[in-house]
C-alpha cells in the first residue's frame, strides 16, 4: 500500500554516481491502468578510496651539481572521490632522512634539489611519498622513489705525506729516500685519477712505487751553507673535464756537517810593529769565518811552531786563541829583527775538525834608539885622537875625515858633522856630511903648534842622538904629508893586498847573501860594492839582501897611518837606508865613486 524504496546492496559512486529509476503503479481494474513516475537517486561520496600513484615506483638519475630548486622528478596520485575527499597533497614518509637534500611540493608532487648533493658521500637516494586526501576519514596511498646521483669531477686531488725526514744531513748521497707520499681523489673513474709532479729547480725527485704513491728522493748534492732548506711544491692533477688540481708545499731543513775549512779574510797580513814598544801590546787581530754551524763553526786559533833567528817565534809572541788577537811578548829590537813571519792557523772543533792558515808579516820600524858611533879615528886607545899636518898647508887642506856609523835606519842614520869646539875656530871647518876636517885658511906661525877639536856628529832622528870625538892635531913645519908616503909605499902592495881585501869582502858579502834566514826565499837578491877612495880613508863597502831577510854590509876601512889594510866588518845594516847615506856622503867626495851592481840569481 505504501511503497518503500529499499537499496539492495552498497553503492559505489564511484562507479555510478546517479542512478535513474521508473517507478510504475498499476490499479486493479480491468484493463489495467497504470501510471509512471521517474526516481533519480544521486549519491553522495562517502571517502572510502585512499589516493593512488600511478606508479609504486619512481627512479630518476641527477648529476651532484645539479643546481637547487629543479625539478627532478614528479610523482602523481590519483584519488577517486570528490571535493575534499579526492583532494590530495603530497608528503615525505615519516623517518626519511633526505628531506635535507629534496623538496616535495604538496600540491603538485614535484621533487626538486634542495641540498648539496655528493655522489661521494651518497651516490643513491631511496625514500617513500605519501599522497594524503582531506576526508573524513583521511586516506593515504604510497609510493617509493630511487634517484641516483651521477658522478662529476667536483673533488680536487689530495696531498698526503705519510712520512718526511727533516733535517736531512747536507752529506746525504745521492737517492736518499727524503719522504713518502700519496695521492687521493673522491672521483670515480677518470675524474679519481691523479697524477703527482715536483715543481724545478730543487735537488730532489719523485720516483713512483705502487698505485698512487710515490717517494721522494735526493737528486743531486746538498750544500747548507748555500741553502739552509728547501720548499718543496707539489701539484696533483685529476683527469678529469676539465682538470682539477691541489698542491702542497712541504720543508725539508738540511742539517750542518763539517766540510767547511776556517777561510781567513787575508791570506796575508802585514804588520808595523814599533821598535821598544811595551811587551803585552797588541801587534793585531787576525779574523777567520766558517760558513759551518755550532761546533763545526767554533774557530780557535794557534801560532805554528816557526823559529825567527833560531828561536821560537812563540818567544816573541802569543795569540789569543778565541779572537786571534796576536800581542808581543818583549819589545822589539830593530837593529837585531827588523822582519820575521808568523804562521796562524784557524781550527775548527768540528769532528774531523778542518783548518787553514794564513801568514802574518811582521815588520819592526826603527826608532832613533842608537848614538852614533865613530869608526874614524879610532878611539879605542883613549878618547882622544892624534893627528899631524905641515905647518905649510894651504887653505882646504884635508887634515882627516871623521867617519861614523848608526845603526839605526832611514831618516834616523842620517849623520852631521859639526865643530863644537876648537882652540882656533878660524882654522878649521868640518863639511856637514862627509866629516872631513879642512883648514879654512893657510896656516901661519902665529898659529899654536898644538889644536885641539870637539867634533860633534848628530843622526837626524826624534829625540837626536849625538857622540862627540876629539882630534889633536901637531903642526909641525918641514913635515912631509904621510898620506903620500903611505900612497908611494902601498902601490905595490896595492896590486896584490888591495885584491885580496877586495876580493874578501866580496866573498863575505856572497855568502851573506846566499843563507837562507828564518825561512824567507826569495828568487833574487841584489849585491852592491861600494868604493870610495878621496881622502885619508880608504873604504869598500858590501852590500846586499832583499826586503824579506836581514839585510848585511861589510866594510872595510885603510887608516891613512897603517902600513896594512885594515879590514873592519860593519854591523849589519839596512840595504836601503845605508845606500841613501852613502849616495849622502858621496856626493860630497871630490873624487869619483865606482858602483857595482850584480844580479844573483839562487837556484
Amino acid at each position: 500500500k505504501i511503497p518503500e524504496l529499499v537499496l539492495k546492496q552498497p553503492l559505489d559512486r564511484e562507479k555510478q554516481a546517479v542512478h535513474k529509476l521508473i517507478l510504475t503503479a498499476a490499479d486493479g481494474g480491468n484493463p489495467v491502468r497504470t501510471g509512471t513516475c521517474e526516481i533519480t537517486v544521486i549519491v553522495l561520496d562517502n571517502n572510502d578510496n585512499a589516493p593512488e600513484f600511478e606508479k609504486p615506483f619512481y627512479e630518476t638519475v641527477v648529476d651532484e651539481n645539479e643546481s637547487s630548486h629543479k625539478e627532478i622528478i614528479r610523482v602523481k596520485a590519483v584519488d577517486l572521490d570528490e571535493g575534499l575527499n579526492g583532494e590530495i597533497e603530497y608528503f615525505f614518509a615519516d623517518q626519511t632522512s633526505d628531506t635535507a637534500l629534496f623538496n616535495i611540493n604538496q600540491q603538485t608532487g614535484v621533487i626538486t634539489v634542495k641540498g648539496q648533493l655528493d655522489h661521494e658521500k651518497a651516490s643513491l637516494h631511496k625514500f617513500d611519498i605519501v599522497a594524503k586526501d582531506k576526508g573524513n576519514p583521511q586516506m593515504e596511498g604510497h609510493c617509493s622513489v630511487k634517484i641516483k646521483v651521477n658522478d662529476v669531477n667536483d673533488n680536487a686531488p689530495d696531498i698526503i705525506i705519510t712520512s718526511l725526514s727533516s733535517p736531512i744531513p747536507e752529506n746525504s748521497s745521492n737517492g736518499t729516500v727524503v719522504s713518502l707520499i700519496s695521492t687521493k681523489d673522491a672521483d670515480l673513474g677518470e675524474n679519481g685519477k691523479v697524477k703527482l709532479t715536483l715543481a724545478p729547480g730543487t735537488p730532489f725527485r719523485l720516483s713512483p712505487t705502487v698505485s698512487n704513491h710515490y717517494a721522494l728522493l735526493t737528486n743531486g748534492p746538498l750544500d747548507r751553507e748555500t741553502y739552509s732548506e728547501y720548499k718543496i711544491e707539489f701539484k696533483a692533477v685529476d683527469a678529469g673535464s676539465p682538470p682539477l688540481s691541489s698542491g702542497k708545499t712541504v720543508t725539508i731543513g738540511i742539517s750542518d756537517i763539517n766540510d767547511n775549512a776556517p777561510m781567513f779574510t787575508e791570506k796575508s797580513y802585514t804588520v808595523y810593529a814599533k821598535e821598544n814598544s811595551a811587551h803585552d801590546s797588541i801587534l793585531c787581530s787576525v779574523f777567520s769565518h766558517d760558513p759551518d754551524l755550532g761546533e763545526n763553526a767554533k774557530i780557535s786559533y794557534s801560532i805554528l811552531d816557526s823559529k825567527v833567528q833560531d828561536v821560537p817565534v812563540s818567544s816573541y809572541i802569543y795569540i789569543n786563541s778565541e779572537n786571534g788577537s796576536i800581542f808581543s811578548m818583549q819589545s822589539f829590537d830593530y837593529e837585531k829583527i827588523k822582519v820575521f813571519q808568523i804562521l796562524v792557523q784557524a781550527k775548527d772543533h768540528g769532528s774531523p775538525s778542518l783548518s787553514s792558515n794564513a801568514t802574518v808579516h811582521v815588520f819592526i820600524s826603527d826608532r832613533n834608539d842608537n848614538a852614533p858611533a865613530v869608526i874614524y879615528p879610532s878611539t879605542s886607545m883613549g878618547s882622544v885622537t892624534h893627528q899631524r899636518m905641515p905647518r905649510s898647508a894651504k887653505a882646504g887642506h884635508l887634515v882627516t875625515k871623521v867617519t861614523a856609523v848608526d845603526a839605526d835606519s832611514g831618516h834616523n842614520a842620517w849623520l852631521f858633522y859639526r865643530l863644537a869646539e876648537a882652540t882656533d875656530a878660524s882654522l878649521f871647518s868640518v863639511n856637514l856630511h862627509t866629516g872631513e876636517v879642512r883648514t879654512k885658511r893657510a896656516v901661519s906661525e902665529h898659529d899654536d903648534s898644538s889644536q885641539r877639536l870637539l867634533i860633534e856628529i848628530k843622526d837626524n832622528g826624534e829625540p837626536i842622538q849625538s857622540t862627540t870625538v876629539t882630534v889633536d892635531i901637531l903642526i909641525e913645519g918641514g913635515f912631509h904629508e904621510p898620506i903620500s908616503d903611505y900612497r908611494l909605499k902601498t902601490t905595490e902592495d896595492n896590486k896584490k893586498t888591495g885584491k885580496i881585501t877586495l876580493y874578501l869582502i866580496i866573498s863575505l858579502g856572497t855568502v851573506s847573501i846566499l843563507r837562507t834566514d828564518s825561512g824567507y826565499k826569495n828568487s833574487s837578491r841584489n849585491l852592491q860594492i861600494q868604493l870610495n877612495t878621496d881622502g885619508p880613508i880608504k873604504y869598500v863597502e858590501v852590500l846586499g839582501g832583499d826586503m824579506m831577510s836581514q839585510s848585511q854590509s861589510f866594510g872595510s876601512y885603510l887608516s891613512p897611518m897603517s902600513e896594512f889594510s885594515d879590514l873592519t866588518l860593519v854591523k849589519p845594516s839596512s840595504t836601503t837606508n845605508f845606500t841613501d847615506t852613502l849616495n849622502v856622503l858621496d856626493a860630497s867626495l871630490p873624487d869619483s865613486a865606482w858602483t857595482f851592481e850584480s844580479q844573483q840569481v839562487s837556484a
